[in-house]
């Protein structure tokens, strides 16, 4: 490890950073030699002054870097490179000449196979630090032979720069800056000349594209996907509107482009930054294209949720009917089933599949999906999956011999999580977009009498933080089904039966934040959410003794630390 070197006198100090305090070892503005150990989830490198820890953006594990430091918190601070003393030995060029200013591929400068080792580290350390897990077995991670050109969608906001000009590209992080890119390194070689179709035709009619700001303006986004299998095109223009003039010229030019089989315009005229409205007119074609995974047919609109990166999809789907371990038998249940993507994987090996989903859309999208493959033995339903599955148990004494989730990043509801434990399913195989609320569930179903058999990680998001994981559970011989007794205490929907002790609230906000919170801060908040911690719990015994108040942005680190452990 490189050497730390301060390279501006900031004074001494003699105060304890674990203590809270605010250090005197690093000042705003001054600069520090660090050596980079790791990376945080938002794709940051994270090193340190003296035990201050620094996040530092366009770092790399291994690298020794001169960082400017721009921003203190009590804890910690926020730096930027000024200098590369000693790269990285996987530290390599960027692929993109505008990688470090948009943001979206972290790690494009990090050379592929250590990318996926610290994918699969990732994974490892959530299970370990979070769920408690150790010496479970790990299987290697699926990379990409070709990590370039592997999304199959795209969303360009559309705006005017600061000299007139229309221009596409992806908003810089955490801003509402558009970074001009119509060539991304991620998307198809396609984008970049449907893109300059519509900026033409915007000009050539004066059509303006929306100000955010004042919320004026038409053409908000431009939406392009296009098949790995058949090849086929789909644009969607967002507009801020009822109408897209001209829009037989557009379609014209469109048509042009080898493989266009969809050409429309969605209505979104709300304030905000969700991309899509509810409304799709359709401009040319049937309003959707086709696309093959392992054989079976997709049909995708402008509002249907389909992974982005075709070739990996395949693969952790692959990986899912595998470790569910089907013989022809079973019945299945797959809750956040969206389009049905992996309901109709299982539905080739199963007896039948359930699949639940919240989006009305979506599951109309997997009955058409099951209809176009000739799959018949598949259920979907519309609702919450902590809703359907306790009421279908309950009152249909449905059953299952396996059970996938495939939840949010905010992992599973508490409710869905205790039906799965009354329902006894001889295996569960959780898909997770998130290592830490992974880990979070994994610990609480293995409480209950299941235990951890396989994890391998799929990299669906080469040069970006992302990973997705997908784990075995199988139920523990022996074990006599655990019946659970749900009592609301009326002001939630639920009361959490699993104790979530202090320590892993602190090693949750460790680890996804790189900060450390003590446990005092922890019962203030508790407090702050109504949560009964003791009426002298953490407080000083002193009557006049100064109580440090937990920092505004540590409140908000432990309350999601709270949300995720389903305490609150």
């Amino acid at each position: 490890m490189a050497e730390q070197k301060r390279l501006v006198k900031c004074g001494n100090s003699d105060k304890n950073l674990n203590n809270g305090e605010v250090s005197s070892i690093v000042k705003k503005n001054g600069l520090y030699d660090i050596y980079i150990e790791d990376i945080s989830e938002e794709g940051a490198g994270i090193g340190k002054v003296e035990g201050f820890p620094l996040f530092v953006k366009d770092s790399l594990i291994g690298d020794s870097v001169r960082v400017k430091v721009i921003k203190l918190k009590k804890n910690y601070g926020f730096g930027r490179v000024e200098k590369v003393l000693e790269a990285s030995k996987d530290r390599v060029a960027a692929a993109c000449t505008v990688a470090r200013a948009c943001g979206g591929c972290q790690i494009q400068e990090m050379n592929y196979e250590a990318q996926l080792r610290f994918k699969e580290n990732k994974i490892k350390k959530n299970l370990e630090r979070i769920g408690h897990f150790k010496d479970f077995k790990m299987l290697p991670i699926i990379g990409m032979e070709e990590p370039f050109r592997y999304r199959n969608k795209a969303q360009f906001p559309i705006v005017r720069n600061k000299e007139g000009k229309i221009i596409t590209g992806f908003y810089a992080g955490r801003t509402h800056f558009v970074i001009e890119n119509d060539d991304c390194m991620l998307g198809d070689k396609v984008n970049y000349n449907i893109l300059n179709i519509v900026k033409e035709y915007m000009d050539k009619f004066g059509i303006e594209p929306y100000s955010e700001e004042n919320h004026t303006g038409l053409v908000r986004h431009v939406l392009i996907r296009k098949s790995r299998v058949t090849a086929e095109i789909m644009v969607c223009l967002i507009i801020n509107g009822d109408k897209l003039k001209y829009n037989k010229v557009l379609v014209e030019e469109l048509l042009k482009i080898q493989g266009m089989t969809s050409i429309s315009y969605n209505i979104n005229r709300n304030r905000g930054n969700v991309i899509l409205g509810e409304e799709v007119v359709n401009l040319y074609g049937n309003g959707f294209i086709t696309d093959k995974i392992a054989g079976i047919m997709y049909q995708i609109s402008p509002l249907s949720f389909y992974q982005v990166n075709s070739v990996q999809t395949e693969k952790l789907y692959s990986t899912v009917l595998e470790f569910a371990g089907l013989s022809g038998g079973e019945i299945v249940w797959d809750l956040y089933c969206g389009i049905g993507s992996i309901s109709l994987f299982l539905a080739q090996k199963a007896k039948h599949v359930y699949g639940v989903e919240i989006v009305p859309q979506a599951i109309n999208d997997a009955k058409i999906n099951s209809k176009i493959n000739g799959i018949d033995n598949v259920t979907f339903m519309v609702g919450r999956a902590e809703e359907v599955l306790p009421q279908m148990y309950d009152e249909d004494k449905v059953y299952a011999e396996v059970i996938v989730v495939d939840p949010p990043r905010k992992g599973c509801d508490i409710v869905a999580l205790n039906t799965m434990v009354k329902m006894n399913p001889e295996k569960i195989v959780y898909v997770s977009c998130d290592s830490a609320t992974l880990a979070r569930d994994l610990r609480y179903l293995c409480d209950r009498g299941y235990e951890l058999n396989l994890v391998r990680g799929v990299d669906m998001f080469p040069m970006t933080v992302h990973v997705e994981t997908v784990v075995s559970l199988s139920l523990k011989k022996d074990i006599p089904k655990i019946e659970i007794t749900m009592q609301p205490d009326g002001t939630s929907n639920y009361t959490p039966s699993e104790k979530v002790t202090y320590q892993r609230i602190m090693d949750y906000v460790k680890e996804k934040y790189g900060v450390k919170v003590h446990s005092s801060y922890i019962a203030q908040v508790k407090r702050m959410c109504g949560l009964n911690v003791g009426e002298n719990y953490h407080k000083s015994k002193k009557t006049d003794a100064d109580v440090k108040q937990c920092p505004k942005e540590k409140v908000e680190y432990i309350k999601e630390a709270l949300e995720c452990f389903k305490i609150i």
